[in-house]
């Protein structure tokens, strides 16, 4: 009996020290993360007043461009350098960067820009406008801009067009391709793998289910995307052209004429982009710093010309003479819509629809800009923000919809009941259509010998992913896919003053790029953020206001969390798809990003409004 007790003494014993080893080991782990992130903050403390007296503003964009970015709090981004995360992969806010440019303007310890773009991934094509718009600005200040580059994506050549002077390595290359659509179709894979897909629908050119019925596109997507693809590719030519001061047929001729000049150019790209003036000069990184140092000045501590970088660039908060008493609220819905609260990168019907709540009933609010770029998603959760925003405007407060890159099907939806909508010529718009897929798997379980059989009250309650939908489900099915079709176009209408006759002649699905949208009259103006702002004081009849940014921002947990995800993530997928050539990473992302949606399919009734089509590369 006494070696029992004695061996339960021991047993607690080390299992005590064990949990206190494991207490210790914790804390000390949370330790060691406050202490990383306290020196993260230190150091960018350091490097962010430690700019010189006057210089140049160094926009060396990484990553992407987005309006409201997943990880824009300063902590994680410290965090995201601290565990090692690839920056090429962080969001940059467009309206941060714009700010940053606009007070630039006005900095006397500003003098120039610099754009080097080498790491920067790329942007939608208002965005791209809105920050060369404000490019344009400085510029116009008498301030120069410069762009610097080893080689140009078509992208990093859309900001440099609007500066004073553009740089190329005599290695380089500008690489203008055009834009295209590709997306993936796996109809003989799910045939191969014997799953059963349920396609309910209203819309000709409703392609978002198309890659689960076809190994194709089919003639009518092919049209519609044709059309707005080749408007798209056109708003860039005719911008990057009037920028350079020459022909869009001298920025961009056909493959034959390009291939013979080429040739001419013994098929040095950077001869010819010199030649057919895309850039002003060739030259190498120590030729153009020395160009650089003589118009900014030498920084003997950094041993390089005088700059502060857009990511260092700190803009006060703008001071008022007399303090505003009202507000107009930006609410952002950024992504694919879903049931639920927001998600990183995805629209969350609740979150949104409480921010819409809270303006609507916050007194010192007296306008909102509803700022869209979003494919769509979730009839629910769409009009779950629908009907948000029509108690804003019913209770007095204008309401007026900024689109960004994309403000399609439920991202529409959502802006219907708008006061005012002001679009981008660039903005994808429209595909007013509805959808709904169930994806059933009886074949496949009998394939390998598995069946399922029951007994239930109704059809409805026999419906399952491991049996084949019954007519009677599938015809309920089809009969609510058409209602919300018709309860679509008849929102649209309304809010349109059309016919519902009228809107489904432009409806059935189809996209619209922003100046045909404008034509149809789904939009009421083209033009930028700016211009929809200026409508909302103008409808408020607000002349001294502040703008109230109304953003998530993550908590403290979900930072710490998040960090460890990045971390795992930077380890092992970005060093394989580095190694793989172009076209093959393309692919990759593709198989990533195409299937996301699909795997957030969330809705209650399974009725979507979302345009998969309206993902383009450029």
């Amino acid at each position: 009996m006494r070696s029992l007790f004695e061996f339960i003494g021991v047993l607690f014993k080390w299992s005590w020290r064990t949990l206190n080893f494991i207490r210790q080991a914790f804390l000390n782990i949370i330790f060691i993360i406050i202490v990383l992130v306290g020196i993260g903050i230190y150091f960018q403390m350091q490097s962010s007043t430690a700019h010189p007296e006057t210089g140049a503003l160094l926009v060396d964009l990484s990553g992407s461009i987005v309006d409201t970015p997943s990880s824009d709090n300063k902590l994680r981004q410290i965090g995201q350098e601290l565990m090692g995360s690839n920056r090429d992969a962080q969001e940059n806010s467009l309206f941060d960067i714009v700010k940053q440019i606009r007070y630039a303007k006005g900095d006397p310890k500003i003098t120039g820009i610099v754009l080097s773009l080498n790491n920067f991934l790329g942007a939608d094509q208002p965005s791209l406008r809105y920050i060369g718009k404000a490019l344009k600005e400085f510029r116009d200040s008498g301030k120069p801009v410069y762009a610097v580059g080893d080689s140009y994506t078509q992208s990093q050549y859309y900001l440099a067009s609007f500066a004073n002077k553009i740089y190329l390595s005599p290695q380089g290359t500008v690489m203008l391709q055009g834009i295209a659509t590709n997306n993936l179709y796996y109809k003989s894979l799910l045939e191969k793998l014997k799953v059963t897909t349920n396609i309910f629908r209203v819309g000709t050119f409703k392609s978002a289910v198309e890659p689960m019925i076809r190994d194709d596109m089919s003639p009518e997507a092919r049209k519609a995307d044709s059309r707005w693809v080749n408007a798209l590719w056109s708003n860039y030519l005719t911008d990057v052209a009037a920028n350079r001061n020459i022909s869009t047929v001298t920025l961009y001729p056909t493959m034959d004429v390009l291939i013979k000049q080429l040739k001419d150019n013994d098929g040095n790209t950077a001869s010819l982009a010199l030649k057919n003036k895309l850039v002003d000069e060739l030259a190498s990184r120590p030729e153009v710093e020395k160009r650089l140092t003589k118009d900014f000045g030498w920084n003997s501590e950094n041993k390089n010309f005088n700059f502060t970088s857009i990511y260092n660039y700190q803009v006060p908060e703008t001071v008022k003479e007399q303090a505003a008493t009202s507000e107009i609220s930006v609410i952002f819905a950024n992504g694919a819509i879903v049931d639920g609260p927001e998600m990183p990168g995805m629209v969350g019907g609740d979150t949104t629809a409480k921010q819409l709540r809270d303006a609507r009933l916050n007194n010192k609010v007296k306008a909102v800009v509803l700022r869209v770029n979003s494919p769509g998603g979730s009839v629910t959760a769409s009009e779950l923000i629908r009907a948000e925003v029509q108690a804003l405007k019913e209770s007095g407060k204008p309401v007026v919809v900024s689109m960004g890159g994309l403000a399609a099907s439920g991202g529409y939806w959502i802006s219907t009941p708008a006061d005012y909508i002001v679009a981008s010529p660039s903005t994808l718009t429209g595909s007013i259509g509805i959808f709904g897929v169930i994806n059933t798997i009886e074949n496949s379980l009998e394939s390998i010998g598995v069946h399922t059989d029951g007994v239930s009250t109704s059809p409805m309650a026999d419906a399952t992913i491991t049996k084949a939908l019954s007519p009677e489900f599938s015809q309920m099915m089809q009969m609510t896919i058409e209602n919300g079709y018709n309860t679509f176009i008849n929102l649209v209408a309304k809010s349109r003053n059309q016919t519902p006759e009228q809107i489904d002649s432009i409806a059935q699905g189809r996209v619209w790029i922003g100046s045909d949208a404008k034509n149809n009259g789904l939009v009421d103006e083209l033009g930028d953020f700016d211009d929809a702002l200026k409508k909302a004081a103008e409808l408020a009849k607000l002349d001294n206001y502040e703008i109230n940014w109304v953003t998530s921002e993550p908590k403290l947990d979900e930072i710490l969390l998040g960090q460890v995800s990045v971390s795992a993530q930077s380890l092992l997928p970005d060093a394989i798809k580095a190694q793989l050539p172009a076209p093959f990473r393309q692919v990759a992302s593709q198989l990533q990003n195409q299937p996301g949606f699909f795997s957030n399919m969330n809705d209650p009734g399974h009725r979507y409004i979302y345009c998969l089509s309206c993902s383009y590369s450029q």
